[in-house]
């Protein structure tokens, strides 16, 4: 009897696990390789084969510049094509490679709606072997965030949404609830200061607004260098900039 329970509660784990989109799915991360953000991630990173989803806030909430930097940066630190959806084709190379990403990395795919943007996406998360999928929406519906989870799930994809909105009421939308296992709020500070006339390094503020199984959190970050990568600016050790829980939900 009891061989027979352990067999059965055996089978049981393995299909949760499945559902769950598979253990080794969910365990596979790519780090920020910052040891205050990376630790307050389930996995120590941002999963693969999931959704994540990324908006401006401050003055650039409706443009979300520093948002796409953000998710070029994450792009810039994989390995593989990078597909990057959208129906405004209005980046700035220049700027996704001070961001670490090679604008002959990312194939881009230009609808003329969003449901064009989401089909797109799907697809391409369906196709596997990519460093990541880049989807830039205004709405994104739980039906349709979902899709993306699963397919993500499915071929163990980095799926990045950028939130950008024509108007600032559409801004409201962020709130409502997705599929998304983390959902990012980034906005541009002053930058750092130098010993020298000049501008510095950016600053951003990074909120983790929501994070499945895991704590919100805030934390003042240096914007991502030419290798993608971010970190906390020096200070942090006396407690000015450390992480501190978010009075976000998530």
């Amino acid at each position: 009897m009891a061989a027979a329970r352990e067999h059965v509660i055996a089978d049981l784990r393995d299909r949760i696990a499945c559902l769950e989109g598979g253990r080794a799915k969910q365990s596979a991360c790519l780090p920020f390789g910052v040891a205050e953000i990376d630790q307050v991630l389930p996995g120590g990173g941002l999963a693969r084969g999931a959704l994540h989803e990324f908006a401006g806030g401050g003055a650039g909430t409706v443009d979300g510049a520093a948002a796409a930097l953000f998710v070029a940066g994450i792009a810039a630190r994989t390995k593989g094509k990078i597909v990057w959806c959208l129906t405004r084709p209005d980046l700035f190379f220049p700027a996704l490679a001070q961001a670490g990403l090679d604008p002959n990395r990312v194939i881009f795919v230009e609808g003329d709606r969003e449901e064009d943007v989401l089909a797109s996406m799907e697809e391409a998360l369906s196709y596997g072997g990519l460093g990541a999928v880049v989807g830039e929406l205004v709405r994104l519906p739980m039906v349709a965030s979902r899709r993306l989870q699963l397919a993500a799930e499915k071929k163990a994809s980095l799926a990045l949404v950028v939130r950008r909105w024509r108007r600032q009421t559409e801004a409201n939308d962020f709130g409502q609830p997705t599929a998304s296992t983390t959902r990012w709020r980034v906005s541009a500070l002053p930058s750092r200061a130098l010993p020298v006339p000049g501008l510095g390094r950016a600053t951003w503020l990074l909120e983790l607004m929501r994070s499945r199984a895991g704590e919100c959190a805030e934390f003042i970050v240096g914007a991502c260098d030419d290798q993608g990568r971010i970190d906390l600016p020096s200070g942090s050790s006396d407690g000015s900039h450390s992480s501190h829980r978010s009075r976000h939900s998530g």
